[in-house]
């Protein structure tokens, strides 16, 4: 995989300060902002896979960015729901706890609080594990969706953790990559709104680069163990 090329072609583009500009502006609408600037980088991701022309996307799409992008939003929102389900339980242990210590004994409030401790952190311990295990799974996911244009690609299991399996190492630098772009995107809380929607619009183009190149791994990975 190459690593510092998903940070570099962005600027190859003549045009990329505009496009990306227009990125930032597009993700002051709410929700449909991001979604549609999701879609956008998706394009280069399609375009990566396909070993097309590695400039950015125009915005003369915005239609099928906005469509693209929804679908991909409903694919890391499935995938993301476990978290949000043990986050909701994690959020709401504090007032239970509150309300038991108003009303109970000194002894039943210490085993109860006990007991929500060693909840707390296996819980705790389930949303970093299962973090991580998406951080290999989401990008595979996103990249066969992309690939086939079907929504549904992106929920075939057996499909999608055969790419992770087939170039581990490549969805390991692809979680690298978007822990770096991450990082590089909150520097834009510097420069305050549109700043920080610049450098956000920019890691989404770094992020779709590296799902591009780790599903190409992937694939010749595939191909290459079939002969």
């Amino acid at each position: 995989m190459n690593f510092g090329r998903a940070f570099s072609y962005v600027t190859e583009d003549p045009e990329w300060l505009k496009k990306t500009v227009i990125a930032a502006l597009i993700m002051l609408i709410p929700v449909i902002g991001q979604i549609t600037v999701l879609g956008w980088a998706l394009e280069v991701t399609r375009r990566v896979i396909n070993d097309e022309a590695e400039t950015l996307p125009d915005w003369s799409n915005f239609g099928e960015y906005l469509s693209k992008g929804f679908q991909a939003f409903v694919i890391s929102f499935v995938y993301l729901l476990p978290v949000y389900i043990v986050s909701g339980c994690a959020q709401s242990i504090g007032p239970i706890m509150a309300s038991m210590s108003n009303n109970g004994s000194s002894d039943s409030v210490q085993a109860i609080t006990s007991v929500v401790s060693v909840l707390s952190i296996c819980l705790s311990c389930f949303m970093i594990a299962y973090e991580i295990v998406i951080g290999f799974i989401l990008p595979a996911a996103m990249a066969n969706y992309i690939a086939t244009g079907q929504i549904s690609a992106g929920f075939r299991i057996g499909e999608v953790i055969g790419l992770v399996r087939a170039a581990p190492s490549a969805y390991f630098m692809s979680l690298l990559g978007m822990l770096v772009s991450g990082l590089l995107a909150s520097l834009g809380l510097i420069a305050c709104i549109i700043g920080v929607l610049f450098t956000f619009a920019y890691a989404y183009l770094v992020d779709a680069h590296f799902w591009g190149q780790a599903y190409k791994i992937a694939k010749s990975s595939q191909s290459t163990s079939a002969i």
